[in-house]
């Protein structure tokens, strides 16, 4: 059995990361767990030994317990070493993964990372993961053909990794807007393939997108949250109500992103949605700033502007 050892959180490696999905449900439960039991259960990591020369502990298993750590200020964590290279650690993932699985995009992701970073041929990849060459071919086929956006999407829990599956039926340049669509709704797995079936049933692509724009429309429409609609008399008791409730949207919306951001670095995401994502948070920060300001003014804070 391979001994265990503390190791540096900070000198761990995270290259497989891009391969797994990481819930914001997930890493909150992980979170409480760190908090109220401890360590668990021990990380698995490997040393590359690859072409870069490079030495670093390079995470196999335990992505979430490692973010929560280091959310929650830990410096180090318990961990094994296994005398594994890149390519049997990618394969590795199935294995500790056997009874739970991956998803079918995790799966797709470790296909695709094999095949075209790695260099494995397909026939190769079904024999060494116990598959059929068609399975490997499926994976392959779902990942390549599915626009980077979505797979951002999914990554940051904006759609489900399965509505994902279902939007990759789609013409490509029909999938962005789909899961803007499906996103905005909130759709489920079934309610997106029926939105896939309606779409792949149009004519031609400008009826495709015309369809899809009504469906956004409806969604911008219907985007208001229930609750008492506004009257002519105003008094302060509903004025407090509609404080309450964004007080209460800002607590829940926060937490979620940044169990998103964690789950989530831009450095696992696509260059272009990373960017985008980059911009957004930058704009973020100068309204979080004045909201701040603005409560410190309200509660007679000391260090209000």
């Amino acid at each position: 059995m391979t001994a265990t050892r503390m190791v540096a959180i900070a000198d761990l490696g995270e290259r497989l990361a891009p391969l797994r999905l990481c819930e914001a449900s997930a890493l909150a439960a992980v979170r409480r767990s760190l908090e109220r039991h401890g360590q668990m259960s021990a990380l698995t990591l490997f040393v590359p030994g690859d072409a870069t020369g490079t030495s670093e502990l390079e995470l196999l298993d335990g992505f979430k317990r490692v973010r929560a750590a280091r959310a929650l200020g830990w410096s180090t964590l318990l961990a094994r070493v296994d005398d594994v290279g890149v390519i049997d650690a990618k394969l590795r993932l199935c294995e500790l993964h056997e009874h739970r699985g991956l998803t079918e995009l995790e799966q797709a992701w470790l296909v695709r990372s094999l095949y075209r970073d790695d260099g494995l041929s397909q026939p190769e990849i079904a024999q060494r993961m116990g598959r059929h060459k068609s399975w490997v071919c499926r994976r392959l086929m779902l990942v390549e053909a599915l626009d980077p956006v979505v797979q951002a999407d999914v990554r940051l829990g904006l759609i489900a990794p399965r509505a994902a599956v279902a939007l990759g039926r789609l013409p490509r340049g029909n999938q962005h807007a789909a899961s803007a669509v499906v996103g905005r709704r909130g759709f489920t797995v079934r309610q997106t393939e029926l939105l896939v079936d309606e779409v792949i049933a149009c004519a031609d692509h400008d009826a495709r997108a015309a369809l899809l724009a009504r469906r956004m429309d409806v969604a911008a429409a219907s985007g208001e949250r229930p609750g008492p609609r506004p009257t002519r008399v105003r008094n302060a008791r509903s004025d407090a109500d509609r404080i309450a409730a964004d007080i209460a949207t800002l607590h829940a919306v926060a937490a979620r992103l940044e169990a998103q951001l964690l789950a989530s670095p831009l450095a696992a995401l696509v260059p272009a949605a990373a960017e985008i994502i980059g911009t957004a948070l930058a704009a973020l920060v100068p309204v979080l700033r004045a909201l701040d300001n603005v409560i410190a003014i309200v509660t007679h804070r000391k260090d209000a502007a």
